[in-house]
C-alpha cells in the first residue's frame, strides 16, 4: 500500500511541475507565432490524448519522469510552404531564447504563487530555540546554551527551524566562521564558530543536527494513548493510559527516550516496565522492523503517545493579507533560489559531495512523506522542487533549456548559427553529462534504500 502511495505521490508531484514547465514553453511559443504540434506530460506512448482547435495534441504518457512540447521545425521534418512562418527554426534568436526561457521562468512563477498562497492561508512554525548541544560540535564551539533563540545567521533573520537549516546548508564545506544572533533573558548577543569544512563529505546532510543542535521540545511523558491492533504493542498487552517507566531496567523519562530505544532494537526482545492504575507491571515486546522516511530499518511497535501542547511562547504564527503576502513570497523564493544556486556551485567546486544528488526514488519518498504530513509541507516541497527544476534547466548544458539559450545567444551575436557539427558535438557532450548525472543520482537513491 505504501509503495502505491509513493508512486502516486511521485506522479502527482512530477505531473504538476512538468505541466507548469512545459506550459511555459507552450504559451510563449504560441505568443511568438510558433505552431505547437504536441504538448505531452510524461514520456512514451500516450495513453490518453485530445486536440484543441489549433490542431495541437495534448497527451498523457505512461512514464511520469518529464514531458515535452513539440513544435513545428524544418530540422525535424518537411514543413508546408504556407506554414514556414510558424516554424520554430524560422523565428529570430530573441524569440527562440524567450521560448526556451519560458519553462524555467514558469517554474519560478509557480514557486512564488505557491508561497503567496501559503502566506495567505497561514502556517505555524516552532521558534528555533536550542534544546541540547552536542559536545565537540560547531554549536559547542560557539558555546550555545539551552534556551537560546536563534534570531539570525550571518545577519539573515530566521524565525523557524526550516530557515535555520536552509541558512546553515549554504555554509556547507566552508572553513571560515559562521555568526549567530541569539536572544535569551531579554538580551541579544552574537557568537561565532569556525566551520572547518563542516558537512563537506556528508551523503545526506542534516545541518541542524550535524551542527550539534537538538531543538527544544516540550517534555512528552511516555503515556500510551493508543495501540494498533496486530502490532507488537497490542500483542504485548500495552493499553491506553499505560506509562512506560523503564526498558530492560533503564529509566526512560520521556517519550523520545522510548522511541530511540525501540528504533535501535528491531527484532529484539525488550522488557517494558509500565505503571498501570498505580501498579508496576513488566511486559515483553519485540519491535518489528520497518523502513523510516530515510529508508533506514528501525524498530516499531505500533503505539501512539498522549499528545502535549506546545507553549504559545514557543510558536510563531505567520499569516498575511493578499498584498503583504507578495513580498513575503518573494523573500522565500529568493532564499530558496540562493540556497539552490550555492549548493550547485559547491557540488561543482567540490565543497559539497555529489552524494547529495537525488533522483526519482528520493523525490518519490519525500513527496509521499510531505503529502502525508499536510498541506503546508507539500506546498513547500513543490515550490522548492520547482525552483530546483528551473535552475537546473537554466544550466548552460546542451539538451537543457540553458544550452539552447546559449546557442541562440551566440547566434544573435555572430549573426549566424553555429555549424551543425559544433551543435551536434555539444549535444553529444550534453547528453553524456546528463546521463552521468542521472546515473549518480540513481546510484545515490539506491544507496539510501
Amino acid at each position: 500500500m505504501q509503495f502505491i502511495q509513493t508512486i502516486l505521490a511521485l506522479a502527482v508531484t512530477l505531473g504538476i511541475l512538468v505541466t507548469v514547465h512545459e506550459y511555459g514553453h507552450f504559451l510563449v511559443a504560441r505568443l511568438c507565432g510558433v505552431r505547437v504540434l504536441r504538448f505531452s506530460v510524461g514520456f512514451g506512448k500516450p495513453f490518453y490524448s485530445w486536440y484543441d482547435r489549433h490542431g495541437t495534441e495534448f497527451a498523457l504518457a505512461a512514464i511520469p519522469l518529464g514531458g515535452y512540447v513539440k513544435m513545428l521545425d524544418e530540422r525535424e521534418g518537411e514543413v508546408k510552404a504556407e506554414q514556414l512562418e510558424q516554424a520554430f527554426n524560422r523565428k529570430s534568436p530573441g524569440k527562440r531564447i524567450a521560448i526556451a526561457s519560458a519553462g524555467p521562468l514558469a517554474n519560478f512563477l509557480f514557486a512564488i504563487v505557491a508561497y503567496w498562497v501559503l502566506g495567505m492561508v497561514g502556517f505555524v512554525s516552532v521558534a528555533p530555540i536550542v534544546g541540547q548541544v552536542e559536545p565537540g560540535s560547531p554549536a559547542d564551539r560557539m558555546a550555545l546554551e539551552q534556551g537560546m533563540e536563534i534570531q539570525a545567521i550571518d545577519g539573515e533573520p530566521v524565525s523557524s527551524w526550516r530557515q535555520v537549516g536552509m541558512s546553515l546548508i549554504q555554509r556547507a564545506g566552508e572553513h571560515d566562521t559562521v555568526q549567530f544572533t541569539l536572544f535569551r533573558n531579554g538580551q541579544t548577543e552574537q557568537r561565532e564558530a569556525e566551520l572547518g569544512g563542516w558537512l563537506a563529505d556528508e551523503r545526506d546532510p542534516d545541518p541542524i543536527r550535524q551542527f550539534g543542535i537538538r531543538p527544544w521540545q516540550p517534555p512528552v511523558p511516555a503515556v500510551i494513548s493508543e495501540t494498533v491492533p496486530g502490532e507488537p504493542a497490542a500483542e504485548a498487552g500495552l493499553e491506553p493510559g499505560d506509562k512506560i517507566i523503564a526498558i530492560d531496567g533503564s529509566d526512560v523519562p520521556q517519550w523520545r527516550d522510548v522511541v530511540d530505544r525501540l528504533q535501535a532494537s528491531a527484532n529484539e526482545s525488550l522488557t517494558l516496565t509500565v505503571r498501570r492504575d498505580g501498579a508496576l507491571i513488566d511486559l515483553t515486546v519485540v519491535p518489528r522492523s520497518r523502513e523510516n522516511a530515510e529508508g533506514e530499518s528501525v524498530g516499531f511497535i505500533g503505539a501512539g503517545v498522549k499528545p502535549v501542547e506546545w507553549p504559545e511562547e514557543y510558536l510563531r504564527t505567520t499569516r498575511f493579507g493578499p498584498i503583504a503576502a507578495v513580498p513575503a513570497a518573494l523573500d522565500l523564493f529568493w532564499r530558496d533560489t540562493r540556497m539552490t544556486v550555492i549548493a550547485v556551485k559547491k557540488m561543482v567546486t567540490g565543497l559539497l559531495s555529489v552524494q547529495n544528488l537525488s533522483g526519482p526514488i528520493t523525490i518519490a519518498r519525500v513527496a509521499e512523506a510531505t503529502a502525508s504530513s499536510g498541506f503546508e509541507d507539500f506546498i513547500r516541497f513543490l515550490a522548492y522542487l520547482s525552483i530546483t527544476l528551473g535552475i537546473l534547466n537554466l544550466l548552460p548544458v546542451p539538451v537543457l533549456d540553458g544550452g539552447h539559450i546559449l546557442f541562440y545567444g551566440i547566434e544573435a551575436v555572430r549573426g549566424k548559427p553555429l555549424s551543425e557539427r559544433v551543435q551536434g558535438f555539444g549535444m553529444r557532450v550534453g547528453i553524456a553529462l546528463i546521463l552521468a548525472l542521472m546515473f549518480v543520482a540513481l546510484y545515490n537513491d539506491l544507496m539510501r534504500l
